[in-house]
């Protein structure tokens, strides 16, 4: 294990972290509030610790997988707890264990949520708040990377980090040096963002909330700045959220392959972006059928059908209407979306849209082959063929996910066997999928804070899990992950 590069990166965040701070507190000087001078002095003294981490010696040059993942993992342990601190200093969240559940929901673009007057909170613990979801939706490593020069010695490790953190069962390079593959995603990830500021302050939304709420569906996310989600902007507003979300949660790939690929059909090619659009048309279509009779019309029954199923599916968690009072069916539907998840390489979370069509064309193949035992076929993706590894891979993933899943429903039923079995599942489903609200007492109308503390740091565990796709955090409990 080579403790030198880990704790090079972990205090090299660190730092990026103290930057980020600044744009709260001075949020918070905007608005006058004396929580800008916390957040200012943490900046400094995070800033400080993360220089005084890297004073010593240079990193080694032996740098594999184990290695990055879990750099990637002790990173977001880091910031998070290191994020928590100012909700608790401000006074906005006063237990560091709720604090901790806030920072951690945020950096991994959850939404999930303790606060019951989220209006309470000062402007800039608001701004922090939402932020998270910005940093957390791309990846910190990834913006690490996209910024800071590596010697040629480390380039190898750039991948190795670059795939514990990104989302998705196949991680690759956009162009040949992975720095620049980085800068690449960000451009683009930047420039959507802003696109969504300037249309929502076009739209006449106030400059606060169309910050806020663009990091919130940038990142995926769904921290918002109202009590009631987004259930009180007008329309024009929350059709402008709803695209946002969409496009956000479609893999990266596809953006690159239009505006900077040399064919720009490639991106219309790409299968998993074909069945993600499928999936969203075939749900927003049943649900808007299924719901009609609740509105007044079938515009506002398909707007809100969309928008949901656009929150859902992406892992954003916005709102704009109880979804727990709709149908069983559109009840359904949504917690089934849930699993399913956005794009690889996109800011969305689940299983994903390509994990899903490799099972099922796997599936198909096993089925074909019993009928044909000597014929020879391989599971097609995008007209090539996907490599019998990652085939695997794709099958133990979900294999892990199935068993963390209802281990950890198990684990919240006995600290938590008062609450409902509805409640216990889909809080874990909304926590493991990072989508934010679940149905009955953790619907889009309630939250978290009736959870037990074991019960919550399970759930906390389940975020961060499954933002990183499950092995960087699992391999922190393997035994043999920390010997020489």
């Amino acid at each position: 294990m080579n403790y030198s590069i880990i704790r090079r990166t972990t205090g090299l965040v660190l730092k990026f972290e103290a930057i980020f701070l600044l744009l709260p507190a001075l949020t918070g000087f905007f608005y006058r509030e004396r929580e800008g001078l916390i957040y200012l002095a943490l900046a400094a003294a995070y800033y400080a610790i993360g220089f005084l981490i890297n004073l010593k010696g240079d990193a080694g040059t032996e740098f594999y997988t184990k290695e990055g993942f879990i750099s990637v993992a002790l990173v977001w342990l880091v910031i998070s707890i290191c994020g928590a601190l100012p909700f608790v200093l401000c006074g906005d969240i006063p237990n560091y264990s709720d604090a901790l559940f806030e920072t951690v929901s945020g950096f991994t673009t959850t939404g999930s949520s303790i606060l019951t007057d989220v209006e309470a909170l000062s402007h800039a613990s608001l701004f922090w708040r939402s932020f998270t979801h910005w940093v957390g939706g791309m990846g910190v490593i990834v913006f690490v990377l996209a910024i800071m020069p590596m010697r040629k010695r480390r380039m190898g490790s750039q991948m190795h980090m670059m795939r514990a953190e990104s989302p998705g069962p196949v991680v690759g390079k956009l162009v040949p040096k992975i720095r620049d593959t980085a800068k690449i995603l960000y451009l683009i990830y930047f420039g959507m963002t802003v696109t969504e500021i300037v249309l929502l302050l076009i739209a006449r939304m106030p400059l606060f909330d169309s910050l806020c709420l663009s990091f919130g569906t940038a990142g995926t996310g769904g921290f918002g700045v109202l009590g009631d989600s987004i259930a009180s902007y007008p329309i024009p507003q929350q059709t402008i959220i709803t695209i946002f979300m969409i496009l956000f949660g479609v893999n990266f790939n596809a953006y690159f392959f239009l505006f900077l690929g040399k064919d720009k059909k490639e991106a219309f090619r790409l299968s998993e972006v074909r069945w993600y659009f499928a999936i969203i048309a075939f749900s927003i279509l049943t649900i808007t059928i299924n719901i009609r009779g609740m509105f007044d019309n079938i515009y506002l029954a398909f707007h809100h059908a969309a928008f949901q199923v656009g929150s859902i599916i992406t892992t954003t968690g916005y709102a704009t209407a109880d979804f727990d009072l709709w149908p069983q069916y559109s009840r359904c539907l949504l917690v089934m979306i849930m699993f399913c998840g956005a794009c690889a390489g996109s800011t969305g979370g689940g299983i994903k849209v390509s994990r899903i069509v490799i099972l099922v064309k796997a599936g198909l193949q096993e089925i074909h082959h019993y009928v044909h035992p000597r014929s020879i076929t391989a599971v097609r993706m995008d007209n090539k063929p996907v490599e019998r590894d990652t085939v695997r891979s794709v099958v133990m993933y979900v294999g892990v996910y199935v068993v963390i899943f209802f281990a950890s429903v198990l684990l919240v039923t006995i600290f938590d066997g008062d609450q409902s079995l509805e409640t216990i599942f889909t809080s874990v489903a909304a926590t493991f999928n990072n989508i934010g609200p679940g149905l009955s007492a953790v619907g889009p109308t309630a939250n978290f804070a009736h959870f037990s503390l074991a019960s919550k740091y399970i759930l906390m565990f389940d975020m961060l899990a499954g933002r990183l796709e499950l092995y960087p955090m699992l391999l922190l409990f393997y035994p043999y992950t920390w010997r020489k």
